[in-house]
């Protein structure tokens, strides 16, 4: 009797055992499947958004990503360049004519990193790169596809444009201006909806410091794509 008691109990605990396991599979598979799809390549922090677009091809084999660490170091695919042998590595790595430019940056490097690459990417004829970011959390069980932010380097001619400005201020948070006037951030996406409300097509040309990490410049042009705009970084040449 006291045989069988011990032998039911192990049973039972083996049992559970097994369930713990199980259950544990199945959560982590789960988180898992939320996670922002990509190929192999270097982890970072990507810039949360809320408006960004689905990017597909961005997590295809042969697809030209350059990622950006919060450190800044700079990697195209998983070879560590700098801006010097990036634009070697882009005039060797043969392309078609749809090709994208895909930055992936960690949300807390300078946005001097994301300039650099972006000014690679210009003289390698690069006009609408796309910036990889981070989405809002996807239901259980859906794989989410690599979504981003495009961004022209240029002005298109004959399309009304405002002016916005990021700027350092010592606080917390940047200053942010359209045209000449101060927007405070929680009234930026209203402002910008209400500027040109009745033009289609419109570009907002962004400046931003440098010395600002890169999720604050995305925040700004997710507002822009939020309401409507095209956007255009204005950056140095360098």
């Amino acid at each position: 009797m006291h045989s069988l008691v011990i032998n039911t109990l192990r049973r039972s605990t083996n049992l559970a055992l097994m369930t713990a396991v199980v259950l544990a599979t199945v959560l982590f598979a789960a988180r898992t499947a939320n996670t922002q799809q990509l190929q192999r390549g270097v982890s970072v922090q990507l810039a949360p958004t809320s408006n960004a677009l689905p990017m597909p091809a961005a997590d295809n084999e042969n697809a030209w990503i350059v990622a950006i660490t919060a450190d800044g170091k700079m990697y195209f695919g998983i070879d560590p360049v700098d801006p010097a042998s990036l634009a070697d590595a882009m005039k060797r790595r043969a392309r078609n004519r749809e090709q994208k430019l895909y930055i992936k940056a960690d949300a807390r490097t300078p946005f001097a990193n994301v300039e650099r690459v972006l000014e690679v990417g210009r003289r390698a004829l690069f006009d609408a790169p796309v910036l990889l970011t981070s989405q809002p959390v996807s239901p259980q069980g859906v794989t989410v596809a690599p979504r981003g932010l495009m961004v022209l380097l240029g002005a298109p001619a004959g399309m009304e444009s405002i002016g916005v400005q990021l700027l350092m201020s010592g606080q917390q948070s940047p200053v942010v201006k359209i045209g000449n006037e101060q927007v405070p951030w929680a009234a930026l996406q209203s402002k910008l909806s209400a500027t040109l409300p009745h033009t289609n097509d419109k570009a907002a040309l962004i400046r931003a410091d440098g010395q600002l990490p890169f999720g604050q410049v995305a925040r700004v042009l997710d507002a822009c794509a939020a309401a409507g705009f095209r956007t255009v970084l204005v950056t140095p040449e360098l």
